[in-house]
């Protein structure tokens, strides 16, 4: 189970193309600042199975899927088998946002688990005085996008090289 707040489809901004994104409710690291404070509780969610989840994530068969929050590390458990699923059944990328660090992340047995069904990790509290809004897919200038199997193998953080198509003027 995974209390989740909402489920949005054919999203744009939580990674490249469209997503379905997946918002938990539960976070504790309340970043001063951040978009979605109401995220914080783990209560202000709904109990969802990972069938549910998983009937929504298969209504679009082009869009791909970013678990965010709320933390996903917050729930890792029930997000690992999310991403197992989501593995086992389709051949979509997962991105996932989380307040933590890679390096936290990777130390953690729960958490390197579902880390290693993730392809892109945005990591990183939200520091409000670092705000950028000229960043892609994050907030402010100290998160990351993190190429996680390859970070993993080379025990150490490597940036995802994201390349947008350019614009054809």
């Amino acid at each position: 189970m995974i209390s989740v707040l909402d489920i949005i489809h054919d999203t744009t901004v939580d990674g490249p193309g469209f997503r379905t994104s997946v918002y938990c409710a539960g976070c504790p690291n309340e970043c001063p600042g951040c978009h979605n404070p109401q995220s914080w509780d783990i209560n202000s969610g709904t109990p969802m199975t990972t069938q549910q989840i998983m009937h929504e994530i298969t209504q679009d068969p082009f869009a791909n899927v970013t678990f965010s929050g709320g933390d996903p590390m917050f729930q890792a458990e029930g997000f690992l088998e999310l991403a197992l699923a989501i593995r086992r059944e389709t051949n979509k990328t997962i991105w996932c946002f989380s307040g933590f660090t890679f390096e936290t992340l990777q130390k953690k047995e729960h958490t390197r688990a579902l880390l290693e069904q993730i392809d892109v990790l945005v990591d990183g509290p939200f520091v409000q005085s670092l705000r950028d809004t000229d960043l892609l897919f994050r907030g402010s200038s100290n998160q990351r996008l993190i190429d996680v199997r390859r970070s993993l193998t080379a025990g150490s953080p490597i940036l995802f090289d994201y390349q947008p198509y350019p614009i054809a003027i």
